[in-house]
């Protein structure tokens, strides 16, 4: 795996430049300015600063690597995050395409409705499918699905105030368990209970604060080895499917929980597997069910998927996350911001800039009765 993904560093690369040669490359980074929707009763809680940290260390890196990037002031200082990056409203958008931008990098929460739907004809988009995301970002229902489909995926339920004990046991369910939320980001809101009263207790905690909506999740805690995989669109460089990229190992957990990145940087307590970890049975399993999930979702940006293994050895998918953080060291102050996307690209052999070429790869854009092209195809 190590080799064939070096291999693809120089072409990827190569090809991102000859596009930038060619025309057709002014970028311009978003970053979630909107408040996000309540749908069904449910939100997915804004991260402070709506992703301006990471779309800034995306349009520092690359613009230093020689890419046409666009940016809301003429001299964009590379320790002010807003410098470099446009708000994902409907007068952000127009404001880059105004300055010219044909790629519009959504590094930020999309969902149906969202203002960049009105560009997805006539701009290369690097994201996903707004209406794809958001269904994606329900995640009772994304493992469900994901379930149905022959995948391992941890057992859980959805519940409101508290949970009968006959109903964790209709669904196999045991302490330990994990409470979370349905439209979470990251570990932030996540809970390990280890009895009815904590519980009671965390459920309560969760909704009354009223972050992420009504409803939660109660799902079964794997207490073996969690490794977070990164999945790319075969056009960054996939064998005729989808890019799996080195897994990192998460440690140092929280009670049971990986700490929120925004309190503990992931550069503290995670590291790519050796290349020789990678080789036991169970991991490949695990990189080929990661390699199922990207294309039963139909994603055309980078997942993040969050694996722990069971009693057994396997490998459990129990986080599917759409909009997965890419912020990457360069910025002043920044040195220990790679993201666990990262780790896993400098594992394969690219650097951060090798990543993001290899994100702008994978840029699409909707043609005739509304099919997806992607720019490596059809660039």
């Amino acid at each position: 795996m190590i080799t064939v993904v070096n291999e693809l560093v120089k072409r990827v690369v190569a090809r991102a430049a000859a596009w930038h040669d060619g025309g057709m490359t002014a970028i311009a980074v978003l970053y979630q300015a909107l408040p996000p929707p309540l749908i069904d009763g449910l939100r997915k809680d804004p991260k402070p600063g709506g992703y301006a940290d990471s779309g800034a260390d995306i349009g520092c890196a690359l613009r230093r690597a020689g890419f046409d990037i666009l940016t809301p002031v003429a001299e964009p200082n590379p320790g002010k995050m807003f410098d470099w990056v446009f708000p994902d409203t409907l007068d952000g958008i127009r404001a880059a395409v105004d300055a010219g931008a044909d790629i519009l990098w959504a590094n930020t929460v999309l969902f149906e409705g969202h203002p960049i739907e009105a560009f997805l004809h006539s701009h290369w988009i690097v994201g996903q499918l707004p209406a794809r995301q958001q269904a994606v970002d329900d995640k009772f229902a994304t493992n469900a699905l994901l379930r149905a489909q022959g995948l391992p995926v941890a057992a859980s339920l959805t519940a409101g105030a508290s949970v009968t004990p006959q109903r964790l046991a209709d669904e196999g369910l045991h302490f330990p368990l994990v409470v979370k939320p349905v439209r979470g980001r990251g570990s932030q809101g996540v809970t390990r209970v280890l009895d009815a009263g904590a519980l009671d207790a965390a459920l309560k905690h969760l909704l009354e604060e009223g972050a992420f909506g009504k409803l939660a999740i109660v799902e079964q805690y794997l207490d073996g080895e969690e490794l977070a995989l990164t999945v790319l669109h075969e056009a960054a460089g996939g064998n005729g499917g989808p890019l799996v990229l080195p897994p990192v190992r998460r440690f140092n957990h929280a009670d049971g929980v990986a700490p929120y990145n925004g309190i503990v940087a992931v550069t503290a307590n995670s590291a790519a597997l050796k290349p020789a970890e990678m080789e036991t049975e169970a991991v490949r399993e695990m990189m080929r069910d990661c390699a199922a999930v990207f294309e039963a979702l139909g994603a055309l940006a980078p997942l993040r998927i969050d694996c722990r293994a069971n009693a057994q050895g396997r490998y459990v998918i129990f986080d599917v996350n759409m909009k997965p953080n890419m912020t990457g060291a360069g910025r002043p102050g920044r040195e220990d911001q790679d993201s666990l996307c990262t780790m896993a690209a400098r594992a394969a052999g690219w650097d951060y800039v090798g990543l993001l070429s290899a994100m702008l790869a994978c840029a699409w854009r909707l043609g005739d009765q509304d099919q997806v092209l992607v720019r490596s195809h059809h660039g």
